[in-house]
């Protein structure tokens, strides 16, 4: 039995998780996911919510909330905690996945009280991500698992988002989607107001309903009632002013991301995760600490994708986006799920 561990305060961390699960179980494992807010008491989980509207509204806020945030995990409840371990025991749970290390303090602990167990740490991002940092290496025995190697330059590993083959550059659209991530963080409204001007329609991920104006672009919205420790599933999503879907398989952005030219965003790991699947190209943005610059560094080195103001020196040429469309389709990748059955 495979314990996946998330967070919901990243969805580029709590998505592919989901991803994961769901590609374990395509090949007939049995998986459950754990999400660490779930542990926590009410009044915190607010805060949480709270801090994450003030971030997508102000990035130099986020970024000085990366920095000063603290071990989630000891904001714990510990009945919670109690219960979450004695559910692990009677499922027989005998390899972890952890894809936030906050979930490393409370791992430590179960396994002084149930002995030792089998720990793969996943990596999304390029290099070691600040969950991970503030944390430091744990007493026991650990493989890493990266689904990207800045310092090696390399994609080692990766977790199918789907197993539909691309979309053929003549059969796109000619439409950019650009977001911010999960949470809606970074810089991306400015340069949508760029690039409507250059010829392109936009399909835009808005994070609450203030984003939205009447300048003819397509917005798309996460349902912002909705939070990951809420239920298993991908976040409910859809057009703007329609119902959510909460797609199954994989995140419901990501059917966007396949009929586009490229993605407009910051590089987070779950992003190149979107665009490697999906041979969609990034056109990259100012990223969410030193991390998802790292990522950013890659995916330029590999052909992937390209610098906003790289792209705009190029007069936002589509032929520039269709030879990083090629690059990625030539990306030769193992499925790190198929290396755990």
């Amino acid at each position: 039995m495979i314990e996946i561990l998330t967070s919901g305060v990243a969805l580029g961390v709590h998505v592919p998780g989901l991803l994961l699960a769901d590609r374990i179980r395509e090949q007939g494992g049995q998986v459950s996911v754990s999400v660490l807010e779930r542990l926590m008491p009410a009044k915190t989980l607010e805060t949480t919510a709270q801090s994450k509207l003030a971030f997508h509204r102000d990035f130099r806020v986020a970024m000085a909330g990366q920095k000063l945030a603290g071990n989630a995990s000891r904001a714990a409840d510990p009945a919670a905690v109690a219960a979450l371990y004695a559910g692990w025991e009677e499922r027989g749970v005998t390899r972890f996945i952890v894809f936030s290390g906050f979930w490393l303090t409370l791992l430590t602990e179960y396994v002084e009280q149930h002995g030792p167990v089998e720990v793969d740490i996943c990596h999304v991002d390029s290099v070691v991500s600040p969950s991970f940092q503030k944390v430091g290496t744990p007493p026991y025995p650990v493989r890493h698992v990266k689904l990207a190697d800045a310092d090696a330059g390399t994609i080692p590993c990766s977790i199918p988002v789907s197993r539909d083959a691309p979309i053929p550059w003549a059969n796109r659209d000619r439409r950019l989607l650009v977001h911010g991530g999960g949470w809606g963080m970074g810089t991306y409204r400015e340069y949508a107001a760029e690039l409507s001007t250059v010829g392109f329609a936009l399909d835009v991920v808005a994070y609450e309903k203030q984003d939205l104006t009447s300048d003819g672009v397509r917005y798309f919205m996460i349902d912002p009632d909705w939070h990951p420790w809420l239920d298993d599933g991908y976040p409910p999503f859809g057009l703007a002013g329609e119902a959510f879907e909460q797609r199954t398989g994989h995140h419901g952005s990501f059917d966007l991301c396949r009929q586009a030219l490229a993605a407009v965003s910051k590089p987070g790991g779950g992003t190149l995760l979107d665009s490697l699947w999906s041979a969609t190209p990034l056109v990259l943005l100012e990223p969410f600490g030193a991390h998802e610059q790292r990522n950013a560094d890659l995916w330029i080195s590999l052909g992937y994708g390209i610098a906003f103001e790289d792209w705009a020196r190029k007069d936002f040429a589509v032929e520039v986006l269709e030879d990083l469309h090629e690059a990625l389709l030539k990306a030769e990748v193992p499925d790190y799920s198929e290396a755990l059955l």
